[in-house]
C-alpha cells in the first residue's frame, strides 16, 4: 500500500473547498484545510505535508505573498496555485490550475508533483470517468494497455539510453492517451516528464519504476 500524502488545501470559497478536498481525498490524501492565510500559516509551519495547494485571494491576504513568507522561512514544500483568474500568474509555484477545476484534472494536476510511491498505480475514479463509468470496458482496456506496456517501455528505455530524443517522444506520445484513458496516471505523470527532457535520467528512473509497478500488479 502507497504512503498517503498529507496535504495542505487553502481555500476560503466553502463550496470551492468542500469539492476540492474531495477530489484530493478521492487519491487517497489526508488533506489539512485552511480557510485564511493565518490559519494556513500556522498548519504550513507545522510540516509533514507533501503538498500545499493555496488559493491566490483571501479575505486577510494573499497565497502567493504566504508562498513567499514560507519559503523565507526555509520552508521547501512543492506547492500549486489555485486562481478564478485564468490569466493570473504567480511566482514560486509548480503551476496555476484555473477554477472552476474538474476534478479530473485536479487529480492528474497533483499526480505530476507528488512522488509515485505516494500513488496508488492505477486511479479507478479518473479511469472510470474516461469510460462513462463502465467497469468492464476498464478492466478490457487496462488489459489491453498491460499487454503493450512491456513493449513500450524497453522502447523508451533503449531510445532514452541512446540519446534518440525523436524515438523516445515518439513513443511516449503515443503511450500518453492510454494512460488516460486506463487511469493510470503516476504513469501519465511520468510520461509527461520524461517527454519534457528525455535525456533526465531521474526522469528516466521515474518512468521505468512506475511502469515496474503496474507490470508487477498484473
Amino acid at each position: 500500500m502507497p504512503l498517503i500524502p498529507r496535504l495542505l488545501l487553502l481555500e476560503d470559497d466553502p463550496t470551492s473547498a468542500a469539492a476540492l478536498r474531495a477530489g484530493l481525498e478521492s487519491l487517497p490524501a489526508r488533506v489539512d484545510h485552511a480557510a485564511s492565510v493565518a490559519e494556513a500559516a500556522t498548519l504550513a509551519a507545522g510540516g509533514g505535508h507533501a503538498l500545499w495547494l493555496f488559493d491566490l485571494q483571501l479575505p486577510d491576504g494573499r497565497g502567493d505573498a504566504l508562498l513567499a513568507r514560507l519559503r523565507d522561512q526555509g520552508l521547501d514544500t512543492p506547492a500549486l496555485a489555485l486562481s478564478a483568474d485564468p490569466d493570473v500568474t504567480a511566482g514560486g509555484f509548480l503551476r496555476v490550475l484555473a477554477k472552476p477545476l474538474a476534478l479530473a484534472d485536479l487529480r492528474t494536476a497533483v499526480a505530476a508533483v507528488l512522488p509515485a510511491e505516494m500513488l496508488p498505480p492505477w486511479d479507478d475514479v479518473a479511469g472510470l470517468a474516461a469510460v462513462a463509468g463502465q467497469a468492464a470496458a476498464l478492466q478490457t482496456l487496462r488489459q489491453l494497455f498491460l499487454d503493450e506496456l512491456p513493449g513500450q517501455r524497453q522502447r523508451v528505455l533503449a531510445a532514452c539510453r541512446a540519446g534518440d530524443e525523436t524515438a523516445a517522444r515518439a513513443e511516449l506520445h503515443r503511450l500518453k492517451a492510454g494512460c488516460g484513458f486506463v487511469g493510470a496516471l503516476p504513469l501519465l505523470a511520468a510520461v509527461r516528464s520524461l517527454y519534457a527532457a528525455p535525456d533526465d535520467a531521474g526522469a528516466l528512473r521515474r518512468f521505468d519504476d512506475c511502469s515496474a509497478r503496474l507490470l508487477e500488479g498484473s
